[in-house]
């Protein structure tokens, strides 16, 4: 077992708890102790998980045996003990991750228990020249980097890695900062620019934990072999696969693509890490193209739930405007790696853009996937379900990821870990500071407090309940007496909203950021959103949507589900000529069905026959779907 030699972090290694601490941007994220997210709709998640999402997904790795596998590794046992995938090890550093970030914000005495006894195991699989992993590198295994596409080494590092750098940011100095060290220095031995090995993983995920690691530590090495690994990429040093370099974001390097393209996730997490690079580089070159992929996936391949990836061959993007509803991907994990570009890009350019995909990402696919009592998820998120699907057992693992409804777990658990960890953490995509003052990018009830520098604090509380209601209350608690600004998110679709600062005169609020002068101590900005249901229509680029609608309330996506219709939703049809109802609390839509008879041949010429009178049939928060049972379900609804 390596030796546990404590580590010269920098001053600011905790850096407050924050999962991004870019060395320069516009505005400057705030961390876990800065703000605190006192209840409401993220609130209520963020506190499921801390009770019951992170326990399950404990429970599953241990008794799937993939936590076992350290010990295994440790012990002489593999390979062959060995449970699950090649990535298996991944889950367990995405556990950590979660776990470092839950105490980091409660201080949970247990939880640091668990999470120290975990990472106990974990180091004792370390080789003593940093290398670790339970896939690869013993007798009866396959060697060390002998399989770059699809062995997801690299992936596994990366993800321990981000594990130690939030429990630096968290505690300090800690087993597990120091068992990721040792591993990233193996790495950059192995890979770096004089290395034996000059390739890159199938799976981009090291990237962006190297550029973090560099922020903890300030070791220039980390950031170098970052830059390595991004600019080696697409140039076809991975090997040929049925799914074609495009797959791995291996045909085009990374400042020359124009859109984001291949399996979904592996593209985001290298956007991700293109974003910090070009910060710490001062690239911007690099940075200007990530931006422009960025928008133009945001405008030509994004679901109206903000989900990204329409195939299921490759998990990956479709072509432009290829977004069809059932077919849909939309891996949750592919929703967190929206999240995590959007926001390091929101930082950079100040463009609402972001902070709207954000805010779309996360309560129409992120918080879809878990269920109401956290302890099933979705891996993929459809926007159209045709068969009701079935029940699944609660100690059943689910071998597709394709689940028809959520799965306790599954073969290949990526989503579950990857939502622990981004719950735990949500506090860091509230709010920031620049030198001027604080800016709200995500409502939720909270306590913020922002430090502008020169020793000049604001204190706020938020009070909401958003996305009920489109009310947020801002109170200040302290202010500095030289003045201060506050600059509040107003979503795209919130025509119409107001802001009312200490004076009491309310003035109209334009789509994206709007700046008021800071009041002091006691002083309250109020601003109200329009979360009337409204209803949305598609670019008519969008084959797969022509001739539908869709409804959305404030940043929710709404669904219609065969509970409520009473019947198969294939067959429904809405009216537009009057605004969706809105009544006790529910929204709801005139639907007819069109009664369709079984023939010998679905085609012919005569129009289909004319629908029922239309009924008032509520729809349901899509992120909240298949709550109550099996369901068919649909997001776009065909037009009378």
């Amino acid at each position: 077992m390596p030796s546990s030699d404590s580590l010269d972090l920098p001053f600011d290694a905790h850096a407050h708890g924050r999962p991004v601490v870019p060395s320069r941007s516009r505005w400057r994220p705030l961390g876990l102790d800065e703000v605190t997210l006192t209840g409401g709709f993220w609130g209520d998640l963020q506190s499921l998980n801390a009770s019951t999402m992170i326990d399950h997904v404990e429970g599953w790795l241990e008794r799937l045996g993939w936590t076992g596998n350290f010990d295994a590794a440790a012990q002489g046992r593999l390979p062959l003990d060995r449970q699950g995938r090649e990535f298996s090890d991944s889950e367990i550093y995405k556990l950590l991750e979660a776990m470092a970030w839950e105490t980091g914000r409660t201080g949970d005495v247990d939880l640091d228990r668990r999470l120290r006894a975990l990472a106990a195991r974990v180091a004792a699989a370390q080789e003593p020249d940093g290398y670790i992993s339970t896939m690869f590198g013993r007798s009866g295994q396959r060697p060390r980097w002998s399989d770059l596409e699809w062995g997801h080494e690299l992936y596994c590092i990366g993800h321990l890695v981000q594990a130690g750098v939030a429990r630096a940011r968290t505690y300090g100095d800690d087993e597990i900062v120091r068992v990721a060290v040792r591993a990233a220095d193996h790495v950059c031995d192995v890979f770096g620019v004089d290395g034996p090995q000059q390739g890159v993983c199938g799976h981009p995920e090291i990237e962006v934990a190297l550029v973090e690691l560099y922020r903890v530590t300030g070791e220039r090495r980390y950031l170098d072999q970052a830059r390595l690994f991004v600019e080696r990429r697409g140039h076809g040093v991975l090997g040929e696969i049925d799914f074609g370099p495009t797959y791995f974001q291996d045909d085009v390097p990374v400042r020359d693509a124009t859109v984001l393209a291949g399996h979904a996730v592996r593209a985001l997490y290298l956007a991700a890490a293109a974003v910090d690079l070009a910060v710490e580089d001062d690239d911007d070159e690099l940075l200007e193209a990530v931006v422009g992929q960025v928008r133009t996936t945001l405008a030509r391949r994004t679901y109206l739930t903000g989900g990204m990836g329409a195939h299921h061959e490759g998990e990956s993007f479709g072509a432009d405007f290829e977004l069809p509803s059932d077919r849909s991907y939309s891996e949750t994990c592919a929703g967190i790696a929206s999240a995590m570009v959007n926001h390091r890009l929101l930082l950079q350019t100040g463009d609402a853009l972001h902070a709207d995909a954000v805010e779309r990402v996360l309560y129409n696919v992120v918080a879809t996937s878990p269920a109401q009592d956290g302890k099933a998820f979705y891996y993929t998120n459809t926007l159209h379900q045709r068969t009701p699907g079935r029940e699944v057992a609660p100690d059943e693992v689910s071998p597709r990821a394709a689940s028809s409804l959520r799965a306790p777990f599954f073969a290949v658990s990526c989503c579950p870990t990857n939502v622990t960890r981004t719950v735990a953490s949500l506090g860091a995509y509230v709010a920031s500071v620049d030198d001027e003052g604080v800016q709200l990018h995500q409502y939720a009830p909270a306590t913020v407090r922002g430090d502008l520098g020169d020793g000049r604090v604001v204190e706020l509380e938020i009070a909401t309940s958003y996305p009920d209601d489109g009310r947020v209350a801002v109170r200040v608690l302290r202010a500095p007496a030289d003045g201060w600004t506050l600059t509040l998110r107003v979503p795209s679709w919130a025509d119409g909203a107001r802001v009312t600062g200490p004076d009491g005169a309310p003035s109209v609020a334009a789509a994206g950021y709007v700046a008021v002068p800071g009041p002091a101590q006691g002083g309250q900005v109020v601003l109200d959103l329009p979360v009337a249901a409204r209803w949305t229509w598609g670019d008519p680029r969008v084959d797969a949507v022509r001739g539908q609608v869709a409804v959305e309330r404030g940043p929710l996506v709404l669904a219609l589900e065969s509970v409520d219709l009473g019947d198969d939703v294939a067959t429904a049809v809405v009216s537009t000529d009057a605004p969706p109802v809105e009544r006790d609390g529910q929204v709801l839509v005139p639907v007819a069905r069109r009664d369709v008879a079984d023939a010998s041949w679905p085609f012919g010429a005569e129009r289909p026959t004319a629908p029922s009178d239309a009924r008032l049939v509520p729809l349901v928060p899509y992120h909240a779907w298949a709550g109550r049972g099996p369901a068919t379900m649909r997001v776009w609804l065909p037009v009378e």
